[in-house]
């Protein structure tokens, strides 16, 4: 049979895929509860500034953060720790998505603050490493992606839940070239990984007394993984009777998402890993571009909090890093300190953002000279968290 010694280490490489996928399984069967931030004597935070913009906009995030919990760190119940070695040149160097001395650290830390890391892509001449986002998801179990969008003036409340550990993410790295004609990929899906991203997100809407949840898949089309999601979704649903939950593809849901008719009623997405990507990408562009827009990666030990977007390396090399909007690394602490339980202080920076980005807008971020600095808005935050 031709190609048969093609086929034969195809089915071997297969196979350790599934293995390694079946391990993890069983481990999230043996997982516990989540951890009580409140039950710990310090809760230390990792920072990590990243590449390109990353460094930058971390720094002022940090800022931002050391002033809104002054007397926590104070009374040494908060430290911050930098860890070094997050950058491409150091990851190609080793040769690995997250160094090992970088994960030791990462691990030591219960809270990650993270700028964006660049990921080589093919025909880019740079080593084909896993991106650190997903070896980080992965190693630390951060199996929720949760974004937050909003635009007052627009009736635009959403809540996203992207799935942040499988799907075409979970193996991205692993796909082969079966023969020089052949290329495959893999898209994973399990009862577990389903279930936990769906029990947050239902939890979530009744906390919040939000009265809608939204399926988003392809189904139709990817019916294996994509119906297993679903199904499964549907599961944890009947357990929320007083909340809606609709279906939506993938594909629709970015249109309906432009109708300004229809999209005042969303208000939680619930979505496997690749559209929860795209479409929360879509979404950010309606609170002004996926620079305003922060994520909360949240696993039951470990959380990590990032911008969505990516590390812009053309405004490091054309000199405008130091215009680069601190937005969304702030959102993302809006998100950490309510995830550690401080959520008056949550509100308190939720609130100062507003104010500044949509309201009184004395100092407007553009990316360019034509605006603020980063520095600038930071000092600007910090003066309007003083009067509230």
């Amino acid at each position: 049979m031709a190609n048969e010694k093609e086929l034969e280490l195809a089915c071997q490489k297969f196979r350790k895929i599934l293995e390694e996928q079946l391990d993890r399984v069983e481990n999230m069967k043996e997982q516990g509860d989540f951890v009580d931030y409140g039950k710990l004597d310090v809760v230390k935070i990792g920072v990590c500034g990243g590449d390109g913009i990353g460094p930058t906009i971390t720094a002022q995030a940090r800022r931002v953060l050391e002033f809104v919990l002054a007397d926590k760190v104070e009374q040494g119940k908060v430290e911050f720790i930098d860890i070094e070695g997050l950058t491409i040149e150091n990851r190609i160097a080793k040769g690995k998505a997250i160094p090992d001395d970088v994960m030791q650290s990462l691990k030591s830390c219960h809270i990650i603050l993270k700028g964006p890391t660049t990921t080589p892509q093919k025909g880019s001449g740079m080593p084909n490493i896993e991106s650190a986002n997903v070896a980080m998801r992965k190693a630390l179990d951060l199996f929720a992606n949760i974004r937050p969008v909003k635009v007052p003036e627009e009736g635009i409340n959403w809540t996203i839940f992207r799935e942040n550990t499988e799907g075409g993410y979970a193996v991205g790295s692993s796909g082969f070239n079966v023969t020089p004609d052949l290329a495959v990929d893999f898209t994973i899906t399990t009862k577990q990984g389903s279930d936990r991203i769906a029990r947050l997100a239902y939890d979530y809407a009744r906390k919040n007394k939000l009265e809608r949840v939204s399926l988003v898949t392809k189904a139709n089309v990817i019916k294996t993984t994509d119906g297993n999601f679903l199904e499964d979704c549907h599961k944890v649903a009947d357990q929320y009777p007083e909340i809606l939950t609709d279906e939506w593809y993938a594909d629709i849901m970015t249109a309906k998402l432009v109708d300004k008719k229809r999209r005042r009623d969303f208000k939680v997405l619930l979505l496997p890993n690749l559209y929860g990507d795209i479409i929360s990408d879509e979404a950010a562009e309606f609170q002004g571009g996926v620079g305003t827009a922060g994520c909360a990666n949240i696993g039951k030990k470990y959380a990590m909090f990032e911008a969505i977007h990516g590390s812009a390396p053309r405004m490091v090399t054309e000199g405008r890093a130091q215009y680069a909007d601190p937005c969304s690394m702030l959102r993302a602490c809006v998100m950490l300190l309510s995830h550690i339980g401080l959520q008056d202080r949550a509100d308190k920076l939720e609130r100062a953002l507003d104010i500044c980005s949509f309201e009184e807008k004395k100092f407007v971020i553009t990316g360019r000279d034509t605006g603020a600095t980063c520095d600038e808005f930071g000092d600007y935050v910090m003066a309007t968290l003083k009067k509230l």
